[in-house]
């Protein structure tokens, strides 16, 4: 089973967002650190979120993380990515190799420390897609 999520991005304050939306729905919440991955490349954002969401039993799903001072960030602007996360390596092979025609690779789909295949693309109608693997996050 594949689900697609909202991705929203935000610059220092994904915490408090997902926060709120997780007081809102009474989901489950999960909060990963840029520091809690390894993957600090500024001190001042090793607390910052790197990968966080909420998932309701109501079947609200949303997924955010802070985009790295490194990067492009403007308000309102790329508020949000569309995420397909699926467990079967397969599927999300699969819907890459068709999404990703003609698309701006961001992330070659590749294993990252977190999941056996993630990647990022931006396609050919100028929505920027990620796809992983879900894994049950051992936090």
């Amino acid at each position: 089973m594949m689900n697609v999520t909202p991705h929203l991005n935000f610059r220092g304050n994904a915490r408090s967002a997902l926060e709120f939306y997780q007081s809102a729905t009474g989901g489950q919440l999960v909060l990963v650190t840029y520091q809690d991955a390894h993957n600090v490349q500024h001190p001042g954002e090793a607390d910052q979120i790197m990968f966080g969401q909420v998932i309701a039993s109501s079947g609200f799903r949303v997924m955010a993380y802070d985009v790295p001072s490194h990067l492009p960030w403007t308000q309102g602007e790329a508020a949000f990515f569309v995420s397909a996360r699926s467990q079967d390596t397969d599927e999300i092979q699969a819907l890459w190799n068709k999404l990703s025609e003609d698309a701006i690779i961001v992330q070659p789909l590749a294993p990252s420390g977190w999941t056996p295949l993630y990647g990022m693309f931006k396609d050919r109608f100028g929505v920027t897609w990620v796809l992983d693997v879900e894994v049950p996050y051992q936090g």
